[in-house]
């Protein structure tokens, strides 16, 4: 059964390689690179997940993990994906351009033991405040009970895991500057294998054998770190800890990096607070909420992270060389990708959500009605798919230009527009209610970061736009025709799944073959 969920998500994504790989420039070809990377690492994420759902089911004590998962998975995807980067990145492209390769390792340094230093104390400080930030985070449980201890204890285990995350991204920063992409895209895939292993062979060493999955964590932080080091000792840029780490060029790293995390970060903070009412809902809309969002990730990390990861060194490099048109470009390169993946995959999560769920997750612990309250949960959250692809490749024009106050500005709107639609929807939808709130206000946000750049003249769209939103329209007609026309079954198998895969996937191809779209756009983005 795992192995036939595993080609079940390699089937879904196989289209996407296709469709990468048709124009292959130089930025598609480490697009295609990363994403495939990125997919490997998914899959065994997602295999994680379906391990998850069918060793512990949903209940109390899975609720209390995915609360307590919250604050390092926040910080992976933070770290990890792209924030830290986007601070760090412009930075260092300006000094290794303006500098030697002697005053280039200084820099790093610096910025290595700044960082060593700061999350040493706040992981320390963290550890000791647990049971306050559990509180924050799922207030719904009761004080001192039962789950909330399991929690926190879950939580104290994995708090040392946002240290060694943020000095990975650090490293992978490094290499991505000097387009060593392969390894800073292999690494998450060592926290996946770290927490299978842990499901197989630590949880009967536990009275509690969630904690083997905490434990887990905790080792696939370290592995993703010492992966890193070893990369980065083959450049000869390996850091080394220094007492003296200021200069003006540190300060202007250290000051990015807030802003820049906080303008990237609306999303994941909707994602806490989800979890903070959901935790107030009925048993399991926590977990309900997780594995929907895990499906999310496919789509909107393997394509959103990897289209980031390509294009934050070239737009630094177009901004320190004045190259107004080929920033421009970059990112209209970045939004024509995300409008021809991300519309036929918002399409085929919204109508398969729920039969996916179903071959994925299904069993005796992850009951029936778990596959269909967390496909109503999946089907929200695919209405703003483009919206969370948007937002990954807009933010870095702010921050490669210096503007992050204003992706700040929207970052708060998008952050207030969500808790008051959630309070609300939440009250007659429950968790659907919640996740829609999250679609509607990363709409926004990407909404607002577009007209901005628009307005300002850092972007300013290609003229085939036109066409290609037609062609783009017309695919996508046959491809919901045809899951709409297929996917009116009761009963799903893992083949027949896959034979709905295939043929939207054909359809949605078919479509964009007819529409002429191959031909149209058969010249590649000249940067």
């Amino acid at each position: 059964m795992l192995l036939n969920a595993i080609i079940v998500n390699c089937l879904t994504h196989l289209k996407m390689a296709y469709l990468l790989s048709f124009s292959l420039s130089k930025s598609s070809k480490s697009t295609l690179l990363v994403g495939c990377l990125t997919v490997f690492s998914r899959l065994l994420g997602f295999w994680r997940d379906v391990l998850i759902a069918r060793y512990f089911g949903v209940n109390l004590a899975t609720d209390a993990f995915f609360a307590a998962f919250r604050l390092p998975n926040l910080l992976r995807r933070l770290f990890a994906e792209g924030a830290f980067s986007q601070a760090f990145v412009p930075t260092l492209t300006l000094y290794k351009a303006e500098n030697n390769t002697v005053e280039l390792q200084q820099f790093i340094n610096k910025i290595a033991s700044y960082l060593t230093l700061f999350m040493l104390i706040m992981t320390f400080f963290c550890v000791m405040i647990a049971p306050i930030l559990i509180f924050i985070c799922a207030a719904g449980f009761d004080w001192k009970s039962q789950q909330h201890q399991l929690a926190t204890q879950l939580l104290q285990i994995m708090l040392p895991y946002g240290f060694f995350i943020t000095l990975t991204a650090f490293i992978g920063s490094i290499l991505n500057t000097h387009t060593k992409f392969a390894i800073p895209s292999f690494t998450p895939a060592l926290l996946n294998i770290s927490m299978i292993a842990a499901t197989f062979w630590l949880t009967p060493y536990f009275q509690q054998p969630v904690i083997a999955l905490a434990v887990g964590v905790f080792i696939g932080g370290a592995l993703q770190l010492a992966l890193q080091l070893v990369a980065l000792h083959q450049l000869h840029l390996l850091p080394k800890l220094q007492r003296n780490f200021h200069n003006s060029a540190t300060r202007r790293v250290m000051n990015n990096i807030l802003p820049t995390i906080f303008a990237n970060s609306t999303t994941q903070i909707n994602f806490l607070v989800n979890t903070l009412i959901a935790s107030f809902l009925a048993t399991g809309s926590v977990s309900w909420l997780y594995y929907a969002d895990r499906l999310l990730e496919f789509p909107s990390g393997i394509l959103g992270s990897a289209l980031t990861t390509v294009m934050l060194p070239k737009l630094a490099k177009n901004y320190v060389a004045h190259e107004s048109e080929k920033f421009s470009q970059t990112l209209d390169w970045g939004l024509h990708f995300i409008a021809l993946l991300g519309v036929p995959a918002s399409i085929g999560l919204f109508f398969l959500s729920e039969p996916i769920l179903s071959v994925l997750f299904g069993s005796t612990e992850f009951t029936a009605y778990d596959v269909h309250a967390c496909a109503q949960a999946l089907s929200a959250y695919a209405l703003g798919l483009m919206g969370f692809l948007m937002v990954k490749v807009l933010t870095p024009a702010f921050t490669t230009c210096h503007i992050q106050s204003i992706a700040i500005r929207y970052a708060w709107i998008c952050l207030g527009v969500n808790l008051i639609l959630a309070l609300l929807l939440a009250q007659n939808f429950a968790h659907i209610g919640i996740a829609l709130a999250s679609s509607l206000a990363t709409s926004l946000n990407a909404i607002l970061l577009l007209i901005f750049l628009w307005k300002k003249q850092l972007y300013r769209p290609l003229k085939n736009w036109r066409v290609l939103s037609l062609q783009i329209f017309f695919s996508s007609v046959v491809l919901t025709e045809t899951l709409r026309y297929f996917s009116n079954f009761t009963s799903w198998s893992t083949f027949y799944l896959v034979k709905c895969i295939i043929l939207g996937g054909a359809s949605y191809f078919a479509g964009l073959f007819l529409s002429g779209y191959f031909y149209t756009h058969k010249k590649n983005y000249d940067f």
